[in-house]
């Protein structure tokens, strides 16, 4: 997440024994969250894009080890249930173009495949380092997910590597309602 996309004043560490199982397995693993998201909600989930394009940063982004002026995409979605048509994801991702595969970067730029899917589709070897875990306010999100704005969200961020670069750095959130129950 670029430094100047972060906003809100009401940011906090989350306190994990106030979360439900669930929600903890989302903010910690490491594993592709599409796949979980739908093993846990017996529904498929398909992405929108918000937007996705080619932009020069302003600003150094030290967890990608880019210097500002470095070109990266900055891609915005939601994951949402195929049948329900519910948002319960938004994600915005950092990729460093020059650090991807030609054919990943142009099935990225092409389909509607989430990006962990991409990955195991291109077979592509990477490990996932969770940078940080907040809660915060909705703000203009609260749209997507028909919450007020004021409503809260948790999140995480971690960072992609391959071939031991940092090529991608991801920001997941979903309400702070969703995902309560433990079965």
């Amino acid at each position: 997440m670029r430094p100047d996309l972060q906003t809100s004043l009401t940011r906090s560490h989350i306190e994990p024994s106030k979360l439900s199982t669930f929600q903890r397995i989302l903010l910690t693993t490491d594993g592709t969250l599409t796949e979980i998201l739908e093993a846990y909600l017996f529904e498929q989930i398909k992405i929108v894009k918000l937007s996705e394009k080619l932009i020069s940063i302003e600003q150094p982004i030290p967890h990608l080890e880019l210097p500002s002026g470095s070109e990266v995409i900055e891609r915005k979605i939601l994951l949402q249930g195929k049948i329900s048509r519910k948002n319960f994801i938004y994600a915005e991702s950092i990729l460093v173009p020059e650090r991807l595969e030609n054919n990943f970067k142009n099935e990225l730029f092409k389909s509607q495949t989430p990006l962990g899917r991409l990955w195991l589709e291109h077979k592509m070897e990477t490990f996932k380092e969770i940078i940080d875990s907040i809660e915060e306010a909705a703000d203009e999100l609260g749209f997507y997910f028909k919450i007020e704005k004021e409503e809260r969200m948790l999140s995480r961020t971690y960072r992609v590597f391959s071939h031991r670069k940092p090529i991608i750095m991801i920001t997941e959130k979903f309400p702070e309602s969703y995902f309560r129950k433990d079965f």
